[in-house]
Order: C-alpha cells, then structure tokens, then sequence
C-alpha cells in the first residue's frame, strides 16, 4: 500500500528534524504531508460516490494494512524494537484519517481501539487480524470467533469484523474493560511526560476525536472527553422527549449509562477526571511550549462548563499555586531586563492567546505541530546571563500567565476583556530628571535638543584611541528609560545635542573595584528581535554570528560624580519599575482568581525571563 510507504517515509523526516532541523528537511516534511492528505482527499472523493461495497472496502483496508499493523502499535508507551513509525507520527495520521476519510464505523473503530491495551497490537498484522493477543500477564486465548479475545475468562468483543466492515457498537466496547493500562490511558501519559511534540500529537488526538462528528457521544463520553454542555443538552432533550433509545440509555444518571445490571457512571465520571488530571498536570510543567500549553487551555474550555466548580480541590489548588508563582515571575520581570516591553508584550500576547482560546480549532494545520517555531539561528551558544536569553524567557512567562488568567475569568463565566486591565501610563512629573531635560514621553531623540540641568560630564571611547567627552544622563519616562550622551553647545550653555541613546533596563551600573572614578553599565539592544518582523531571522537561514550585549565604561571628574551618576541610574531604573508594577496593578489584583482553603504552603518556583540579542557599543 503505498500510503503506508509515505508514513514510514514522513516518519524519517520527522525523525531526522528533531536531531537536525534545517529548512531542507522542513520542505521535505511539508511535501510528504501534502501528498499523503492528497492520497487521503482522494479516497474521500471515491467514498463520497456513495456506493457502499467501495466504501467498506476502502474501510477494511486502511484498518487491515495501516490503522492495526502500523499506527497503533507505535502508541505503546515502551516501543517495540520493530515499530516502524514514531507515536507523534502516528497520532498525526489518525487525526488526518478522521478528519479527512468520514466514515463513521472508521471513525468509530479507531475510538474503540482507544479501549484496547497497548498488547492487543502487535506487529505481525496476521496475528493482529485474527484477534490473538500474546499472553504478558493474562489468561488470554483465541476463541472460535476470530473478532472476539478473552482476557481473565471474560470474553469481549473488541473489534469489528475486518472483512465485514460491521458496524462498530460502542457499548459493545466501553462495557467490558480489557486491560487496567489502554491506548487511551497513553495517550495522557504522554500529555503529563512527554515532550513538546508528544504533548501537541496527543492534544490533537483528543481534539479531533471530540470534533468528529461521526463518531457516537457514547464514545467521547466513555473517553472522558464529552463536552458536559453537549451532554446536558443530550440529558434535558431526553427529559423533555422521553426517549429511551439503545444510545440515550448509556446517559442515564446524569454521566454514565446502566446496561444489562452494569452501570458505567462511575467510569465515565473517572475518565473525565483523568483528561482533567492530565490537562491541569500539563499546565504546570515548565519544559513545554507555551503555544503548546495554550492548545491544552483551549481543549480544557471545551469540556468545562462555565464554571470552576467543575474543579475539583485537587486541581484548583494546583491551578491556584501555578497562578501564584506565575504572577510573582511576571512581577519580577517589572525588575528584570525587558520592563520597558513587559506591558507591550502582554497586551499582544492577551490578544493571541483570546483568539487562540476562542477558535473553532486550537490550530489551522495539523502539519504545523511538525514544523518548528521560528527563532533566530546563531552559529554560537549564547550565555544564560545574554539579554536575548531573558526576552524569550520574558515572553514565555507573559504567555503561560495569560494563558492562567484567562482560564480564571473562563471558569468564572465571565467574558474575556479583549485588552488586558491595566493602568494608563502615568504623566511625567515636573520635578523628574525627564522634565527638567525637556523630555516628553515620546522619548529623547538622537540629534534632538535638551537641558543638562542633571546630567554629569564624563569620557568615553567607542574606538580604540579616540575619547570623546559627554554629559552623562539617566532618565525614566514611564515604563520607558534611556541613558543618554549629550555634547554640550558651545554657544548656548547648559544644553545639548543627544548623541548616543541606549535603554536603560538591564545596565547593571557597577562602580570599578580598582578605579573608583570608572562606572562600567552593560548595554541591551533596544528591543527584541523576534518581536520586530524587520530584524527577525527566521528558521533555517544562514546562522550568524550570535549578538552579544554591549558594554560600557565611563570616566568621570572625580569620585563623587561617579557616584552621584550611579545613585542618578539606579534611581531611574527603581522609578521604571515601579511605574511597570503600577500599570499591572489592576491585572494581578484579578478578583477572580482561583481561591480554595489555603491546606499548605507552596513557596514560589523561580521565574524566568526570554531573550533576545543586543548590540555592542
């Protein structure tokens, strides 16, 4: 089957970009899913014809030569030496299986198959076929009917019959348990441990599953995955109809279903707590991409009511804590090295992550979970003390926070603002350093006129042998903040031309432990380059050289003006702080926050800033 050649073939490519990605290779993986969503559009179209013996041929066949032997087995969480397709791969196809081939006994085959333990799978698709499950553990044998396993005495009806295509009857399924560890219990596994890409395959797994509507709700409900508006509105149609049909009968006690003496509330109440469990886990795991994070806010807004009731202690507590130690990572970036962005960057990431929580889907494309994020190549390692560094951890602390903000408005029924609450910047004040040089909160300008009523002379050289003289001034408008080198005019006294602007934030002024008339500062770029589209380098481009923060040192008068021009920038940069922290204020004092009985105490992990490049002086 040659669609079978095109996973393993997409599987290497997968594969050899996550060791070496590169824009050879990101071309290759986007070919390859093109042809294979072709292939599957095509076997749509031959479907759609409407003749059934095709239709449930082509059935029998991706579950015979693809679905058992192949993609199945790749899900076992301990990989068999002989598999030949990776579980991120694996879960990629079925969700463009489901999405594109709509069948419903092929939709609801693969959900059942979910019900089955990893062992049920095996690589010799004979054996597969034929029902035998190899014993590890379990009395099991193959009984007369090929379609039917038994496992502990207990015969259970698994699959469908292959060269049949029979309908596939969910309560057949969910009713009998086959093993304490199922596909389905993998794929969360793989949501609270996996890596990035294996937490995104599994997210679009359950999302596809859910957003199937070919597939019963008595499935998605016994997957833990039912919407309980849907299953509301399934519960209060059955009350107001009175129907008692063979599927209305599994929604009996408010979750589960009761057939032949065996109820399934208990079940299926368990299994929605475990997605829950798994999702709350996945939020307060810090090695995971925060757009990853944000698919599993998405797929948390859709199984929830508008409520937080629908948490239980356990899980507000975890969320409570997480929010805690986001918020006191997001204040200490008002004192790190990018405060003059912070509220920039919130405000655009509050907008993204709204329409990202908003969407029909959590992403356009299935194939963009294999793609890598954009980031700037650098054939150097950067140092974790380099400003680039700080703005991308900056920016991922500002996106899981948003994300945590916006779940807390979610859960209390409330809309999303569609700009975050913060505070106007403040006016300047006459008496700050800013006013008596004339500044206004655009900003100083190079080439522009200002006072030096503050400012302190020094010496400085940008080349080797050259030492230029300057006024030295420190000045914070707002969340803004620029250290400044002035010439003064010769023939107009106490003012002077701006000739070199660099920010503020991120000088670290330090006086020289053998020279105490030298104050070294180092020197940021003025903003990150993954935020200005202009500058931005994008995946698999030429790397180059990576940019290195710059550094000054200055020469002063005496003493007391070294001193006098590090209490002038440490001042400054207290007052840009804490014109940051005022702005966000308003937001951190979220009246909606989640609050549960305070149990035990939880100190605050380590936050942590993003990067970005900076240019030397």
């Amino acid at each position: 089957m040659s669609i079978m050649k095109q996973c393993i073939y997409l599987n290497g490519l997968v594969s050899e970009t996550l060791k070496n990605p590169n824009s050879h290779t990101t071309t290759a993986i986007v070919n390859a899913v093109d042809e294979i969503e072709d292939n599957l559009y095509y076997i749509s179209d031959v479907i759609s014809a409407g003749i059934a013996d095709v239709g449930r041929l082509i059935t029998d066949n991706i579950l015979q030569l693809l679905i058992f032997p192949l993609l199945l087995p790749s899900l076992q969480l301990d990989a068999v030496n002989d598999i030949q397709i990776g579980a991120s791969t694996s879960l990629y196809l079925l969700c463009c299986i489901l999405r594109i081939v709509k069948i419903k006994d092929l939709a609801n085959t693969i959900a059942a198959s979910l019900f089955c333990p990893p062992e049920a799978f095996v690589s010799d698709s004979e054996t597969t076929l034929k029902g035998y499950v190899p014993d590890r553990g379990h009395e099991t044998q193959q009984t007369e009917n090929k379609n039917v396993i038994e496992v502990d005495g207990c015969s259970n009806n698994i699959m469908p019959s292959l060269s049949s295509s029979s309908p596939v009857h969910p309560e057949d399924i969910i009713s009998k348990g086959v093993s304490r560890l199922t596909l389905r219990d993998a794929l969360l596994s793989y949501i609270t441990a996996g890596d990035d890409l294996q937490v995104l395959s599994s997210l679009s797994m359950l999302t596809t599953l859910l957003q199937t509507k070919e597939l019963d709700a008595t499935m998605l409900d016994a997957l833990g995955i039912l919407p309980q508006r849907k299953q509301n509105k399934k519960l209060l149609l059955q009350a107001l109809v009175g129907e008692d049909s063979r599927e209305d009968q599994f929604f009996l006690s408010g979750r589960g279903f009761i057939r032949d003496g065996f109820s399934c509330e208990l079940d299926g109440y368990l299994q929605n707590l475990k997605v829950l469990d798994a999702l709350v886990t996945l939020f307060c795991r810090s090695n995971i991409s925060p757009e990853t994070l944000w698919d599993g806010g998405w797929l948390l807004r859709q199984l929830l009511l508008y409520s937080e009731a629908e948490f239980n202690n356990q899980h507000l507590e975890l969320l409570r804590d997480l929010y805690k130690n986001c918020t006191s990572a997001l204040l200490e970036e008002a004192r790190g090295t990018w405060p003059d962005l912070l509220v920039t960057v919130l405000c655009d990431e509050w907008k993204r992550c709204k329409r990202a929580m908003e969407a029909p889907y959590p992403r356009k494309e299935l194939k963009c979970m294999f793609l890598p994020l954009d980031k700037p190549s650098f054939d150097d390692v950067l140092p974790s003390e380099s400003s680039f560094v700080a703005g991308e951890r900056m920016c991922k602390v500002v996106k899981v926070f948003v994300l945590l903000h916006q779940l807390q408005i979610f859960s209390l029924g409330r809309a999303l603002p569609e700009q975050p609450p913060t505070c106007p910047p403040s006016k300047i004040p006459e008496n700050s350093r800013a006013g008596n040089a004339g500044l206004d909160v655009s900003g100083p300008k190079l080439g522009s006129e200002l006072r030096l009523v503050d400012a302190v002379p020094c010496r400085i050289a940008f080349e080797r042998g050259k030492v230029r003289c300057f006024y030295f001034l420190a000045i914070s408008v707002g969340a803004s903040g620029w250290i400044l080198l002035a010439e003064e005019l010769p023939l107009k006294k106490h003012y002077g031309i701006i000739c070199v602007v660099a920010p503020l934030a991120k000088s670290d002024p330090a006086i020289d432990q053998k020279y105490s008339r030298w104050l070294h500062l180092q020197i940021r770029p003025s903003t990150l380059p993954f935020l200005d589209p202009a500058k931005f380098i994008t995946h698999g481009k030429a790397k180059t050289k990576a940019p290195v923060d710059g550094r000054w040192t200055l020469a002063f008068m005496d003493d007391e003006s070294c001193k006098s021009a590090l209490s002038m920038t440490l001042e400054e940069i207290d007052l840009q702080s804490n014109e940051v922290e005022k702005r966000l204020k308003p937001l951190l004092n979220h009246e909606g926050a989640i609050v549960v009985p305070d149990t035990s105490t939880h100190p605050p992990e380590a936050s942590s800033s993003t990067a970005t490049p900076s240019n030397s002086l």
